[in-house]
């Protein structure tokens, strides 16, 4: 059984990397790639060479290619001693044209040019662009160079980064860091150190802290290791998908706080999530009055569920709901074949799947709202009723996949020589309906159960919409709406990878429910 997970686990690895390698194809390569400013307001804004280099700046954060400006070229130099800051400001000062660069400037233009060049790069020179012998807004000469990136690199970048620990390595500069260790405390600092609250934390880390307790589910937390599936630019701007979909949703929630500083006041700042950001301290008098160091990056306390909280919710209520009336409902149609029940369940699977599903969930919707119950969800004062809808909606279809397949299975197997044979053998009807032709018939509806427990976490793309739950099936959607790369692959991937983990527990929970199905194989 173990030799086999192991094949079927690393055959589903290699489907993964195949699919999230089309995804990345379909998005990079055949789509236009200027479609990622369509809601870009800062785009809109910008004119001339402002705009150009603004664009391949932006193409660069969306993993289309790699993009490097002349000056900040320069301002590398310089941080790695090749180059003293006089010279830099100097070699800065490009000519309106290629051909007015003289001295510093020309030495430093054609290093950068002959540099890139050999390393596979497309530099570009944009002159000046005047208006009235003044450089118009925007229209600063501009030296940079950029390369695609190959498909290759791109799935390298980004499957040998889904998992990253956190070590006191993390931060490159030694400034304002001290001493790069890890502390255990027994009184978290976040409690003004008042009540006995075990936490690990660290300095020169990317968290501050690493391990912790807090109020909320499940209560122990950890930063020591990441999962990063991609990093999102639209919808959840600079956080990652699945960040995206486990952050708390809704409105505010402050509570008396004791930073770091030692100042306490109301605030929603969640002082355990806090994240190291080169430089904040000393360009804020705001953050001075409540950090002591560059771990002033925090997310801040929300009273509403996350994403996929309220996508697990509704999809595993619905699916209780369908495997509750499914069941029962296809052995009776089975048992009573060609009966008034077997009638009237076959109509009702025949409409279901020849109604389109927005047609029936609007339909639903209509008679929901017409008996008083919510239509749309409140992420903030929500009740209970809000839920029984999308909830309907969603089960009514897998209750009619249920009927349909397990009256199939048990007709079947109602044919079966076996049956016969028990028959013979004087066993009563019911006997041989429990005993064995249900038993057999729900080996397949079995393997199926921990796909649907999974596929509740991928929530439901057409009810969220319509019922405007905050849920992971409108993540998709809205990624799509608005061109965020990061967020299309990384849900690519998180579906991936439910759905491998959904196949092999089926073959596990299936092995269980019929002893006969072994997945070693024996040599003669």
């Amino acid at each position: 059984m173990a030799k086999y997970i192991l094949k079927r686990f690393l055959h589903g690895l290699i489907s993964i990397v195949i699919v999230v390698a089309i995804v990345m194809m379909l998005i990079y390569s055949l789509l236009d790639r200027t479609t990622i400013f369509a809601e870009d307001e800062v785009y809109r804004k910008l004119q001339n060479n402002a705009r150009t280099t603004y664009t391949y700046r932006r193409w660069q954060d969306y993993g289309y290619l790699h993009y490097v400006n002349y000056n900040d070229w320069l301002n590398e130099q310089v941080r790695e001693g090749k180059l003293d800051p006089e010279t830099k400001d100097e070699a800065t000062d490009l000519g309106r044209k290629p051909e007015d660069d003289e001295g510093v400037v020309a030495q430093y233009v054609k290093e950068f040019t002959d540099y890139y060049e050999s390393q596979g790069y497309k530099v570009e020179r944009l002159k000046a662009v005047t208006s009235r012998r003044k450089v118009a807004a925007g229209g600063q000469a501009e030296l940079f160079a950029h390369k695609d990136r190959p498909l290759v690199s791109r799935l390298w970048s980004y499957f040998s980064s889904i998992v990253t620990i956190d070590t006191i390595h993390y931060v490159d500069e030694d400034v304002d860091i001290g001493k790069r260790e890890l502390t255990f405390t027994t009184h978290d600092p976040v409690y003004g150190g008042e009540k006995f609250s075990p936490a690990i934390m660290g300095n020169g880390t990317k968290h501050k802290y690493l391990l912790y307790f807090d109020d909320k589910f499940p209560y122990l937390h950890q930063n020591l290791i990441t999962i990063n599936l991609g990093t999102s630019y639209s919808v959840n701007k600079d956080h990652d998908v699945l960040e995206t979909m486990l952050q708390s949703q809704g409105s505010y929630v402050t509570r008396p706080t004791v930073f770091p500083s030692g100042h306490v006041e109301e605030s929603a700042d969640d002082l355990h999530t806090a994240i190291y950001l080169e430089g904040s301290l000393a360009g804020s008098e705001l953050l001075q009055s409540r950090f002591e160091d560059d771990y002033t990056n925090v997310l801040t306390r929300r009273g509403g569920r996350s994403k996929v909280a309220f996508s697990f919710s509704i999809g595993i209520l619905a699916s209780i709901m369908a495997y509750a009336l499914g069941l029962p409902l296809g052995v009776f149609m089975a048992r009573h074949k060609d009966g008034i029940v077997d009638k009237l369940g076959t109509f009702y699977i025949v409409f279901i799947m020849a109604v389109p599903s927005l047609a029936y969930i609007f339909l639903f919707k209509a008679i929901g709202g017409s008996m008083g119950l919510p239509t749309t969800f409140d992420v903030n004062n929500g009740t209970a009723l809000m839920y029984v809808l999308p909830i309907v909606s969603l089960a009514l279809p897998s209750v009619a996949n249920l009927m349909k397949w397990l009256r199939r299975y048990m007709i079947d197997q109602m044919n079966s020589d076996y049956v016969k044979f028990a028959r013979s053998g004087g066993l009563s009807e019911n006997e041989i309906f429990a005993k064995h032709i249900l038993k057999n018939a729900a080996i397949p509806i079995v393997h199926g159960i921990p796909g649907t427990i999974l596929g509740a976490l991928t929530g439901a793309i057409i009810t969220e919409r319509v019922y405007v739950v905050p849920g992971t099936g409108n993540l998709l959607t809205q990624a799509i709406n608005f061109y965020d790369n990061g967020v299309i692959v990384g849900v690519a991937m998180f579906y991936g990878m439910l759905s491998v983990v959904a196949i092999i527990l089926g073959d596990v929970l299936m092995s269980i429910v019929d002893p006969r199905i072994s997945f070693t194989s024996k040599s003669r």
